[in-house]
């Protein structure tokens, strides 16, 4: 079912041929001397990423600097020196453009002796990297950063969910922690400096939203639950430093005289029923589109009522719209990222599962050893288009899978009422989300007068696994 759902979206579920040959002829690792290179394996880089993650595309590391700066490194995988512009590997990646993930299996935008081998940043091995140096003042601010070519070596391979209930005090820390002198100081410092890039974007109207995506849950090879994957605090410290890395990104290339894919998120269209929805809360929006106001009512919300923040942020994520890809001209800039209160944002630290970060990389060595651009700006604006397209057409394969898992649990459930949430609604219908187990389906009855954000009951009436249907009735 998952591999018919991305050809029926015109993404490529298996690699070609040559794409394979290609792959075979792969020697190891790319370790080989490079001009500018620097050695920074003694640094005590660490992975964080989830239980399960193979594809391992960026390490982190703090130092101490004179004055109370702090550099904060991010080292990403150098896959470009692996996959070069129009060969067959590439030609697959530019064509879905990102991984796709499903409950039923993953389809890599790289092969997997790739992504999970040799440019993954994997530990106790030696890679090329590209390195994002940044020096953090004690307000938060980035006050001076730098681009290179590295070689690096994980320490320690970190997982989320562990890491977090290590910083915020709930459970010992994890045995690579313990095990590797120095880690646990490094960590601490890694966290205390996220918190503060966190805290300086918040100030400028940063949103900051709870949606969890529902991850599938196996038991002996059956699916069992489909369960809110949470944000934590590690994730949310590596979420911080990729921010900063992308926004340094793209000033880089701008001061280079580059052209650029930026990530952008256009004020929302829908602001006039986001100041509804603050309204029914009490609160009075400005008439005109306002991250810092937006923020400031998430913020009460979340520590008034954090029982249901996740219902809220997840209205307010489908009233601000989706995110897409658009070109930066050298020197021009562009509209920035509304939810993230940034100006200057790429896409960079994740080349092994992402398109636009492979084409970036491919621009900062053109930049870095003083070479032109290796696109126009004309192949980066229908690079770009694709992108947004494709990411698009991942995402309706990933909820069309998600349904009809959710559907598998769902059958024995027919008849039984639900406390739902609207997600959706338009002319092509009205879309609620439940919460036991994380679902969405269509109100097929009773949908006159719902609007995105309204709570109702719902009656499951029927499911369909193979089509991922899962059909409601509203009873208000």
């Amino acid at each position: 079912m998952a591999r018919e759902a991305m050809l029926q979206r015109g993404l490529q579920p298996d690699f070609s041929d040559a794409a394979l040959a290609q792959l075979a002829a792969i020697t190891p690792p790319a370790a080989a001397p490079v001009d500018g290179l620097r050695d920074q394996r003694s640094l005590l880089w660490c992975s964080i990423d989830n239980d399960d993650s193979r594809d391992l595309d960026q390490l982190s590391v703090a130092v101490e600097s004179p004055g109370g700066a702090v550099r904060i490194l991010v080292a990403v995988a150098d896959v470009s020196m692996l996959v070069p512009a129009g060969t067959p590997i590439d030609a697959h990646a530019s064509a879905n453009t990102t991984s796709v993930y499903t409950a039923a299996r993953i389809f890599p935008m790289l092969p997997e002796r790739l992504s999970t081998d040799l440019s993954s940043l994997n530990e106790e091995e030696d890679r090329l990297a590209m390195v994002i140096d940044m020096s953090i003042g004690t307000d938060g601010s980035v006050i001076d950063s730098d681009v290179y070519r590295a070689l690096v070596r994980s320490h320690a391979k970190l997982a989320y969910n562990s890491v977090a209930a290590w910083l915020e005090g709930k459970a010992p820390p994890p045995a690579r922690v313990s095990e590797v002198p120095g880690m646990d100081a490094q960590l601490k410092l890694q966290d205390r400096i996220a918190q503060g890039l966190k805290a300086l974007r918040a100030s400028r109207g940063s949103l900051q939203l709870s949606t969890p995506q529902a991850r599938p849950v196996f038991e002996a090879g059956v699916l069992t639950d489909l369960r809110p994957d949470d944000k934590n605090r590690a994730k949310e410290l590596i979420s911080d430093f990729m921010i900063a890395a992308n926004g340094v990104t793209a000033r880089f290339l701008e001061r280079r005289g580059f052209p650029s894919i930026r990530r952008v998120l256009h004020a929302p269209r829908r602001w006039e029923r986001l100041v509804m929805l603050a309204a029914q809360h009490g609160v009075t929006l400005p008439a005109q589109p306002d991250a810092l106001a937006l923020d400031r009512f998430l913020a009460a919300q979340r520590q008034a009522n954090p029982q249901d923040f996740a219902e809220l942020s997840l209205t307010v994520v489908k009233l601000l719209g989706s995110g897409e890809y658009s070109v930066a001209a050298a020197g021009r800039g562009s509209e920035g990222h509304f939810g993230l209160a940034v100006s200057d944002y790429t896409h960079s630290t994740a080349p092994n599962r992402r398109f636009p970060d492979l084409v970036t990389q491919r621009l900062i060595k053109a930049a870095l050893a003083g070479e032109p651009t290796p696109y126009t700006e004309e192949q980066l604006a229908a690079i770009a288009q694709h992108c947004t397209q494709q990411e698009d057409m991942a995402a309706k394969v990933e909820r069309q899978i998600r349904k009809s898992a959710a559907a598998v649990l769902l059958m024995p459930r027919i008849g039984e009422r639900f406390q739902a949430v609207v997600t959706g609604a338009s002319a092509r219908g009205t879309w609620i989300r439940i919460s036991s187990p994380t679902a969405e389906g269509r109100v097929v009855r009773g949908f006159d007068g719902l609007d995105v954000g309204d709570r109702v009951p719902v009656t499951l009436l029927a499911v369909d696994v193979e089509r991922g249907f899962i059909d409601f009735e509203a009873s208000r």
